[in-house]
């Protein structure tokens, strides 16, 4: 397969259409992760495989949950400490770049939220860089929305979900 990231290096911001199917496999597999207590806390689009299977094109894998944490595990071990961020800064939510210890799957649709805007517009929501300016543009910053990057139509009802992913407060 081929990776997101690769896809958008390689070939530039992706149709809406082609973005909808694509995000809804993932929230597919987030829905999954989600129902198991499982935070993945690094979506990005290097976690994201597009394969074949079988006759079909664009089947998405969402990879690496190397820092996921049990949202549900009160007493768990989790791999990394207590207070210490983790995830990529370009696709980080708000409450996990401000260190707060409860971190439930809203933080993954936040960063859903980045990884559309990404395929969207070939651009990172906030850039910069510095990668802790990045984390805090996440915190404070209001981001643009992605039909002023991108000169491809994006229809406003799925500008406006990404928009809503990228809320600052998880409520």
């Amino acid at each position: 397969g081929i990776s997101l990231q690769t896809l958008i290096a390689t070939f530039g911001p992706q149709p809406a259409s082609r973005v909808r199917a694509i995000l809804r496999q993932i929230c597919a597999s987030l829905e999954e992760a989600h129902q198991q207590s499982l935070v993945h806390r690094d979506l990005k689009p290097s976690n994201v495989m597009l394969c074949k299977l079988a006759l079909q094109h664009d089947f998405v894998k969402v990879l690496d949950f190397g820092l996921a944490k049990c949202a549900a595990c009160e007493d768990a071990t989790q791999l990394t400490m207590e207070g210490v961020t983790a995830g990529t800064p370009g696709y980080i939510a708000p409450e996990v770049a401000l260190g707060e210890p409860m971190v439930d799957g809203r933080a993954d649709l936040y960063a859903l939220g980045c990884v559309a805007y990404y395929l969207l517009t070939g651009t990172l929501v906030f850039s910069d860089s510095n990668p802790m300016t990045v984390a805090l543009k996440h915190v404070q910053a209001m981001p643009e929305p992605p039909s002023t990057r991108t000169e491809l139509p994006i229809p406003h009802e799925l500008e406006q979900i990404v928009m809503n992913c990228l809320e600052k407060k998880p409520s």
